[in-house]
């Protein structure tokens, strides 16, 4: 069995070195631009330098995201970014935007490619389209389940990323507007402002139907049950969340996977300890999963209490006056562990005094003790131990110790009167290293065999270990100290040059030819309902799309109705017509298809790719602006002499989020709106398959937008009454 890659996140560099010391395959970083993860330390040029020598010493590879979005005044800044970072010979770039992938693949082909979890693969075509763009490895969505899994494996011959541990997004990766339509920090620009993680309702028939509020908090995805099933399917690399995580939890988890992938290699069984997960839970827990990668079912994928860590319970509150907590204490607490105590609102503390029969100690196992506390608690409320001390003392411990190490043999001839000769190699490079000066004969007391390979042995703090050696040493010779260390120092240096490798650099010219459309002022709406259609019907459409299947069984009679696929697609049966394809599969099919929205495309690479491939029309991302739409329709004219066929959505509520977990089936209703904490609602409509939260408030971009290139302008009809409606389309 190929062991499969495990890839670890790394925010800075202490992490970076945390998770190579717990035995790290890879990592994945990200720069100061163009990541997914703009709010994690991240990694300014110089330390990229230094991150790629230090791992790859180690035989560790360096992935850097450059995983958003990009708009058509930053296609330059990106592309010498890119250029720095082959340069700088990192192993592969993860990216997310389509025509980036493709002036990438164009501009640097030997430059290694993986298409991120942004780029919203979840079914084999998908993965099938990236591949023939020269794409090395895909990471899928991590709503793909293992069965699919199994036949993209077996389907395709690109290497597999699957996501095993850590915090999950509750919508499709690459398909969130939540944050950047409501808060103006887009995930898909990296600058995510977690809004699922906040406060809501669900409404149904006017009334709020749940009692913990964080309806939308996913727990934190934990696979080490499972491993195995992976591993047998071919699964190549294994990847952990966690780049705005602390280097002691970037340790613990690569550490304990680590002891689970070799485990399991070595007798097919992986056995992992309760009290290995313990110190899983103290690090960092929202509750575990093991998420729709293994069918969990969706009433065990939620943790709708707390969004954030909630550690491990150690014990309850029995008494509070006076600014002091008593606590019923059944397990371990000492000055400097972080506790929460639950309630209402929960409110947290450092421990800093510790009172136990009247007396104040350091630590204790167990029983009633008094801390100082500034919030007012209620008796019976859970007390939770969120960081632990000793904990984080013994990982910095073992961090400091540096224990991970390249094995490598060692081969030593010393020869009477012939030059010294050492031989080092790990395996697959090899270096020789012969001395300036002749081994002599001792003319009074020779070196003792032992003294030479005592010395010789000195790697000291560098990163090898010896594990084999040979020595050919004859009797009766002398050399000095000085030239065994200096024999041993160029043999390490030679060694370290062969480790830290560089890629082969080439660059050629990115072209890509591109049809010409007509110039033309068309008008497309979007129905949801057969009423929405009989109030439409007789307007003047060039086209009506609708996606629900009944609907557009009843009304296909109408030369004008095209359908509208789907952005989640698992397994894509469609016949050949015309439709909307809402995600990269179904493109790869029907490449003569219209494009939705869903493609997020943010500037003219991404529109020239998928023109050159047969679309027939490409809808502009929600996520451009009037500013940066001109821009992009002015350079695609400009660079490829011939006019788009662009859709622009000009009214609509966005389809803020996609996700498999359905809020309306786990509450038993068929119909609601999620409430935030402003009041606003936001409509949900769900299927068999997902489900859809819409925006409160419609898009409403006026402007004649036909002056800028626009062929198409679309109004989408979502759940608005017929009044509302008649009044929108008056406007238009």
């Amino acid at each position: 069995m190929k062991k499969p890659e495990l890839l670890a996140p790394a925010g800075n560099m202490e992490s970076l070195k945390a998770a190579i010391e717990a035995g790290a395959d890879a990592i994945y970083l990200g720069g100061y631009m163009f990541g997914a993860r703009s709010f994690a330390g991240n990694f300014s040029n110089e330390e990229i330098k230094e991150a790629v020598t230090y791992a790859h010493l180690y035989g560790v590879k360096i992935y850097v995201t450059v995983n958003t979005l990009i708009y058509e005044d930053e296609v330059e800044t990106f592309m010498s970014y890119v250029d720095f970072l082959y340069r700088a010979s990192v192993d592969a770039v993860i990216i997310q935007d389509l025509g980036m992938l493709d002036l990438i693949r164009q501009t640097f082909p030997l430059l290694e490619v993986h298409a991120s979890t942004q780029m919203h693969l979840h079914n084999l075509e998908g993965v099938k389209l990236v591949e023939e763009l020269g794409v090395k490895r895909a990471v899928l969505a991590r709503e793909t389940d293992i069965d699919l899994i199994k036949e993209i494996k077996k389907s395709t011959n690109i290497e597999i990323e699957i996501f095993v541990h850590g915090a999950l997004c509750i919508s499709y990766s690459g398909q969130c507007l939540m944050s950047s339509l409501i808060g103006g920090r887009s995930g898909n620009r990296g600058s995510c402002a977690g809004s699922c993680r906040q406060k809501y309702d669900l409404i149904a028939n006017g009334k709020k139907m749940n009692k913990d509020s964080y309806l939308l908090s996913t727990k934190d995805l934990n696979t080490l049950d499972y491993l195995g099933d992976l591993m047998d399917i071919g699964v190549e690399s294994f990847k952990i969340e966690g780049r705005m995580k602390r280097p002691e939890y970037v340790y613990t988890v690569v550490k304990l996977y680590r002891k689970a992938i070799d485990q399991y290699c070595q007798n097919k069984k992986i056995e992992i300890k309760e009290t290995e997960i313990l110190e899983l839970k103290k690090i960092f827990n929202r509750e575990f999963t093991k998420g729709f990668l293994f069918h969990e079912e969706e009433k065990n994928f939620m943790n709708s209490k707390r969004p954030n860590h909630i550690g491990i319970p150690i014990g309850k509150v029995v008494d509070y006056q006076k600014g002091f907590v008593t606590i019923n204490l059944y397990s371990r607490l000492q000055n400097g562990d972080g506790i929460r105590i639950l309630g209402e609102e929960d409110s947290g503390t450092i421990v800093t005094k510790i009172i136990t029969q009247k007396r104040q100690v350091k630590e204790v196992e167990n029983g009633i003790v008094k801390i100082p506390y500034k919030e007012t608690v209620k008796v019976g409320s859970t007390v939770l131990k969120t960081t632990d001390k000793k904990q984080l003392d013994e990982i910095n411990f073992l961090l400091s110790k540096k224990t991970r190490k390249v094995s490598i043999s060692l081969e030593l001839e010393l020869k009477c009167h012939q030059k010294p000769l050492l031989k080092l190699f790990d395996g697959k490079n090899e270096v020789v290293v012969i001395g300036e000066k002749n081994v002599e004969q001792a003319l009074t007391t020779p070196i003792s065999k032992e003294r030479i390979q005592e010395q010789i042995l000195k790697f000291g703090d560098s990163v090898y270990q010896i594990t084999d050696m040979l020595f050919k040493i004859d009797d009766n010779i002398f050399i000095s100290i000085q030239e065994l260390n200096e024999l041993r120092r160029k043999a390490i240096s030679k060694l370290n040059e062969q480790r830290i490798y560089y890629y082969p650099y080439q660059k050629k010219e990115y072209q890509r030819s591109v049809p010409n459309f007509p110039v033309e002022k068309k008008k497309t709406v979007f129905v949801n309902e057969l009423y929405q259609y009989k109030i439409v019907e007789k307007e003047n459409w060039d086209t009506i799309y609708v996606e629900k299947e009944e609907l557009f069984n009843t009304i296909k009679s109408d030369s004008r109705v095209i359908k509208k696929i789907p952005r989640v697609l698992h397994h894509i049966f469609l016949e050949k017509e015309r439709f909307l394809a809402g995600e990269l599969g179904t493109f790869y099919l029907y490449p003569q298809a219209f494009t939705d929205w869903s493609f997020n495309v943010t500037n003219s690479y991404t529109a020239a790719f998928l023109f050159s491939k047969g679309a027939q029309l490409v809808t502009l991302s929600h996520e451009l602006d009037e500013k940066r739409m001109k821009l992009l329709i002015s350079a695609y004219k400009n660079r490829y002499h011939a006019h788009p066929n662009f859709e622009l959505i000009i009214y609509g509520k966005e389809e803020v989020m996609i996700s498999k977990f359905r809020l309306l089936k786990y509450f038993n209703v068929k119909n609601g709106f999620l409430k935030d904490r402003f009041g606003n609602l936001y409509p949900i409509e769900e299927n068999k398959q997902f489900m859809k939260i819409y925006n409160y408030k419609p898009r409403n971009m006026k402007g004649y937008y036909y002056q800028y290139g626009i062929n198409s302008l679309r109004l989408e009809f979502v759940n608005e009454k017929e009044s509302e409606m008649r009044q929108i389309i008056d406007e238009f």
